[in-house]
């Protein structure tokens, strides 16, 4: 439909207005001396985009969706993508479409096991959990708090159907083991890739190592559309069964305002309903919901997406130049980055920096330090808190000993041998901030105020 000549002006002005009120609204921005652990990065283009979407009023997935989709399966060289409400949606449909009935004997069933880590954030879990499947929880490597891929194979039952595990903080886990160990033994391999948006593998986006990958644009991560988050994956059933899951659980696939896609929305037999009941009405997928994004998510996604090239780029300096002033410390453990085993390297896109202090915290024999004292880790993130330094716990730390899980009994998962590296970060670690909006004198400013306690406190009350 043609804009008239005065709706073109009128959405000219406003759009002009837009631009003139970032700018002012910028200028006149209060200065925080804050040091956040993330927060959003955008300017004109997003609120232009914003506003232009809101004006069209189509509000709920069309064009702006599209076009994100799009952009995005572009970037990451992937043939599917679907854009979501959020990255916790993105893991429920990722996951649940392992369930359908389409898979045949690869489906994931009630009672099946799913290999994953407790040291995660929950909704890499909870969707095993809801559907009645049983998490097994593997340990976690201390140096990179990714799943340890040694134990996978301790990890293994005739019941097992999948790997669904994380990318801890940016921080890619060893591609090649893991999906080697599920193509040997004929597993699924989801990967939450939340945090970890832009980090590549072999010159390769993450998610070509695996069946689906999961993203969130949270305004914590990497790139953000305020809530949402996306699925993507090039296999064609998969995805053509997460879009059934996503739209209501629905067989037909016609977008959003189309009817009678196929020809035939009045003419096919489906089950036991009667002849010609419309396709529109015919459920495929019995656990389908409404998980899609709207329209203004997706506007300000296409203009997010122009600049993530570049947030991450400040992401991997910002962590390198705060690495390189904390890695002498005796007293601490520093994410170390894997390399692929066919030399080719690994490119995290950090989402944040994880701080581990060390149990023993013993220089030499005769000189014990005080950091083998318990709550240390407390008392270095409340100083570091007093000093208008945000700081993050590594989510749930360890999921089976959060109050969630008192509702659960030992049949409901299961651990691998044991959670002691996983223990060791929920009770000595912690992360901070490396997002692209942080400068060299808050970089330099968080290592020195690491320094002055680890140096001047001695474990009591600061």
């Amino acid at each position: 439909m043609m804009e008239s000549l005065t709706t073109a002006s009128y959405k000219h002005d406003i759009i002009e207005l837009v631009k003139k009120y970032h700018f002012y609204k910028n200028l006149n921005e209060p200065v925080s001396n804050k040091i956040k652990y993330a927060g959003r990065v955008y300017d004109y283009e997003e609120m232009v985009n914003l506003v232009k979407a809101s004006l069209e009023m189509w509000l709920t997935h069309g064009k702006w969706c599209n076009t994100f989709e799009k952009k995005l399966s572009k970037f990451l060289d992937i043939k599917h993508t679907l854009f979501v409400n959020s990255g916790s949606s993105a893991n429920l449909l990722a996951f649940m479409s392992l369930t359908s009935p389409l898979l045949g004997d690869n489906r994931i069933k009630r009672g099946d096991e799913v290999i994953t880590t407790a040291c995660c954030f929950p909704t890499t879990v909870s969707p095993i959990l809801m559907y009645g499947a049983v998490p097994v929880f593997v340990d976690v490597d201390l140096h990179t708090a990714n799943i340890d891929e040694g134990k996978l194979e301790q990890a293994l039952s005739r019941k097992t159907k999948a790997v669904m595990v994380a990318h801890t903080l940016g921080n890619p886990y060893h591609v090649r083991k893991v999906k080697d160990f599920c193509e040997r033994h004929n597993l699924w391999l989801i990967s939450d890739e939340c945090d970890a948006l832009g980090s590549t593998w072999e010159g390769k986006h993450l998610c070509h190592y695996s069946d689906i990958s999961t993203f969130s644009f949270y305004p914590a991560h990497q790139m953000t559309t305020g809530e949402g988050g996306a699925v993507v994956t090039n296999n064609d059933l998969l995805n053509k069964i997460m879009l059934s899951l996503r739209d209501w659980g629905r067989d037909c696939t016609c977008a959003s305002g189309q009817d009678d896609k196929c020809g035939h929305r009045f003419d096919g037999q489906h089950g036991n309903l009667s002849d010609g009941y419309d396709h529109k009405y015919v459920y495929s997928h019995a656990f389908g919901m409404n998980l899609k994004a709207t329209e203004m998510q997706g506007a300000i996604g296409v203009a997010q997406l122009d600049k993530l090239p570049d947030f991450v780029e400040s992401r991997r300096r910002n962590f390198e130049s705060l690495w390189s002033k904390l890695h002498e410390l005796d007293e601490l453990i520093l994410p170390a980055v894997q390399f692929s085993s066919y030399g080719l390297g690994v490119s995290p896109s950090w989402f944040g920096m994880l701080i581990t202090l060390k149990e023993s915290g013993i220089k030499d024999e005769r000189v014990r330090y005080p950091f083998r004292q318990k709550g240390i880790r407390n008392k270095l993130v409340k100083y570091l808190e007093s000093k208008g330094i945000q700081t993050r716990l590594l989510f749930s730390g360890n999921i089976t000993k959060q109050p969630s899980f008192n509702d659960f009994e030992l049949k409901d998962y299961r651990i691998a041998w044991d959670l002691k590296n996983t223990d060791k970060i929920m009770n000595d670690s912690f992360w901070i901030g490396v997002y692209p909006k942080l400068t060299e004198e808050n970089i330099k400013f968080m290592a020195d105020t690491i320094k002055d306690f680890l140096k001047f406190n001695n474990g009591n009350e600061l």
